[in-house]
């Protein structure tokens, strides 16, 4: 096991940004040089008080297009800036940086060179609004490692487990401006702990937050946010301040657009077929509703249009969203926003350019063939009785739809490239303890659903004779002539190009990361291996395989791990706990403070899921590791052992579920591919904008200097 931490920008200007310096002698980079600019760019200077402002960011918004579009880049180290490839229109421009509060917004169009004059920020509270999250978060206290354990809680690691990604902040993040302060509409209350009571009833995710809140020690969780909002009410400030970015963190190219409602809010974005980032070039870009709607958004980035579709179910008796019990929001009032029947949670598309999502199409009871007594190999083997998401697949071609009804849950999907394009999914946080997959050949060739899919619960080669034999269940005494059957779920799927095992992550603590080997017939002969994040990592969210068969993955630790299962001592024998192969671990922490109360290496950083750039679309290289800054509004790349941290500064507390990377044009350079994602929080009215504000569909390009046109 290895422990990377203290891992700082300073250090990643060192180790990274030599590799794409500007080239000696180009005219546009020397002292005193004019920028220039094409016909559809900006470009210019910006200075402030002291003279040219470094690693600011420049923000052009129009509204004059079918959706409202922004561009943003960073000034390079004499405030230089070049905004390019702007449609045609007229733009709101400014300067956002660290240190300042934003500039009064200049009216331009494209093809003019506008120099712009920074506004230092008056004081230190003007200035920390701008600042991410993490450094708002990082202020609230937790009790001390030597209180535990608690009722409820047994140690310091369980409790920030929850209250980062195996909980509350896997939906949103705390430090915005909508969680650190307490609105007026909310009501008045004798202390904050109670506001804070009355806060988490509010709105239709109010069963989730209740329920996650008594799993900590309920009231001292409450007067601990109170002490939070009352402290920042009063006037404190973070105690950490952020760094500029610098070196390679200035070349990006971020083009945001509206897609969705302002009502609704997105779980993941799909650009292009993760086996092959060619596929859907310059086409158009899918969102997942999740629990929002059931309206699937669509996005041209060619027009500039935002769509959408409306996503059916098989079953009119699917229930909704919208009678979900809750008090009325702060923001939204007594009305519920949300209506969605589908649950749609998380896409992923094909080589033919189809999008496959999982949605809920029917009500959870299984159909008769998924059930005990039924002649399916899976149901006989391992019954389930109900599923509360399934399959479904959108041809763009035809605008048509089709439904799947899948006997086990799914949550995340990924295809491997099999002879069978087996698509593989995921069960997510809770569920029967399987994992289930569609032979995709063999159901669009036959359209019978029943025979196309099989699923089969997590089996430990614990006698260590290399097959899948009689196992013991869960709780039982092993048994040396058995395996052991492991009641996991796993939220985060991905096939490992080098050798086709699929892995995923079981969502807890300490939590596991799981690899199973399928072999030829899954239902009885698939295998599993489980391994249990050692010191100091815990908490696995949402993670990915690379092309050597590393697997990468976020920790609520505050850490990006990776597991070589290549490093085990042996494999002979596996363990059904989990504790096996710590040597197999690495762990690179993340950037941004760590909360005062916790001594242990880590960052409040609260990462959703990691995703791995195969094929060095985005230009950092290949198998590069690219983890969500959830709490940083950032994505964070793993480079040579260092960090390079994109951050999206408008609207500030981007956060992220995941992101792709699709080859447009493998001729135009760094033009021709780019990152996709979008703003996945689930409280978009939480941010700058409040209630207006609607999702943002995004686009990161990485150019070779902070001018290149």
């Amino acid at each position: 096991m290895r422990v990377m931490t203290k891992l700082t920008v300073t250090a990643l200007v060192l180790g990274v940004a030599a590799f794409l310096a500007s080239p000696p002698g180009d005219a546009s980079q020397l002292p005193g040089a004019s920028v220039q600019i094409d016909r559809d760019d900006i470009g210019g200077v910006v200075t402030g008080p002291r003279g040219p402002e470094a690693g600011v960011w420049v923000i052009a918004e129009t509204m004059d297009l079918p959706t409202t579009f922004a561009k943003i880049v960073v000034t390079d180290d004499r405030g230089r800036y070049l905004l390019p490839d702007l449609p045609e229109g007229r733009y709101s421009v400014w300067v956002r940086g660290y240190g300042l509060v934003d500039s009064s917004k200049v009216p331009a169009v494209p093809g003019r060179t506008l120099d712009l004059r920074a506004t230092a920020a008056p004081t230190a509270a003007a200035a920390a609004q701008y600042y991410p999250p993490i450094y708002w978060f990082s202020m609230m206290h937790v009790p001390a490692a030597s209180e535990f354990p608690l009722p409820k809680i047994k140690s310091q690691g369980e409790w920030l487990n929850i209250v980062k990604t195996g909980a509350c902040q896997s939906c949103h993040a705390l430090g915005t401006p909508g969680t650190r302060t307490i609105r007026k509409e909310l009501g008045v209350f004798a202390n904050a702990a109670e506001a804070w009571q009355r806060r988490l009833r509010s709105g239709q995710a109010s069963a989730l937050m209740a329920r996650d809140i008594t799993r900590l020690d309920t009231q001292r969780a409450l007067q601990l946010f109170g002490d939070w909002t009352d402290r920042i009410a009063a006037g404190e400030l973070p105690f950490a301040i952020p760094e500029r970015p610098r070196g390679i963190e200035r070349n990006v190219v971020i083009t945001q657009w509206d897609w969705g409602h302002p009502t609704a809010y997105l779980h993941d974005a799909v650009s292009t077929d993760r086996r092959n980032p060619g596929v859907n070039a310059n086409g158009r870009v899918y969102g997942s509703p999740e629990d929002s709607s059931d309206f699937v958004p669509i996005l041209d980035p060619g027009s500039n249009t935002a769509s959408e579709v409306l996503h059916p179910v098989r079953d009119p008796n699917t229930p909704s969203t919208k009678t979900n019990s809750m008090a009325p929001s702060a923001f939204w009032g007594a009305d519920p926003i949300w209506d969605g029947r589908t649950l749609n949670h998380n896409p992923m598309m094909d080589e033919k350019g189809r999008v496959w999502f999982t949605p809920r199409v029917r009500p959870d009871a299984n159909p008769d063939f998924c059930r005990q007594g039924s002649e399916h190999p899976s149901a006989r083997a391992f019954p389930l009785e109900q599923s509360g998401r399934h399959l479904s697949m959108f041809d763009p071609a035809t605008g048509t739809f089709t439904l799947i009804s899948t006997c086990f849950p799914t949550h995340h999907l990924n295809f491997a490239s099999d002879a069978n394009q087996t698509l593989w999914t995921s069960a997510g946080i809770g569920g029967p303890g399987v994992i289930g997959w569609l032979n995709r050949k063999m159901f669009e060739e036959t359209h019978d659903e029943a025979r196309s899919q099989g699923w089969t619960p997590f089996i430990v080669d614990t006698n260590g004779n290399g097959k899948r034999d009689g196992y013991v269940e869960p709780g039982q005494p092993s048994d040396p002539a058995k395996d052991t059957r492991v009641a996991v779920n796993t939220y985060a799927v991905s096939v490992s190009p080098a050798d086709g095992s699929v892995w995923g992550t079981v969502v807890g603590y300490r939590g596991y990361i799981v690899r199973v080997a399928p072999g030829p017939d899954p239902t009885h002969t698939a295998l599993t291996d489980i391994y249990e994040p050692p010191a100091p990592g815990f908490g696995p969210r949402g993670g990915d395989v690379d092309g050597s068969g590393v697997y990468w993955v976020s920790l609520a630790s505050g850490h990006l791990a990776s597991f070589d299962r290549r490093k085990c001592r042996t494999t002979a024998k596996p363990s059904a706990d989990g504790r096996q192969c710590t040597e197999g671990w690495t762990f690179f922490q993340l950037p941004g403070p760590q909360l005062k109360d916790v001594t242990d290496p880590g960052s409040a950083e609260a990462s959703y899921y990691t995703w791995i750039d195969r094929f060095d679309v985005f230009g950092l290289g290949r198998n590069v590791p690219i983890a969500m800054g959830n709490l940083n509004s950032s994505i964070f790349a793993l480079v040579n052992g260092r960090f390079v941290n994109i951050t999206l500064p408008y609207p500030m507390g981007f956060f992220a579920k995941n992101v792709d990377a699709r080859i447009d044009d493998a001729n135009a350079g760094w033009k021709g591919r780019a990152l996709w994602s979008t703003y996945g929080t689930r409280t978009m009215f939480h941010l700058e904008g409040g209630t207006a504000n609607r999702p943002k569909a995004v686009r990161i390009q990485l150019r070779p200097d902070p001018l290149a046109r």
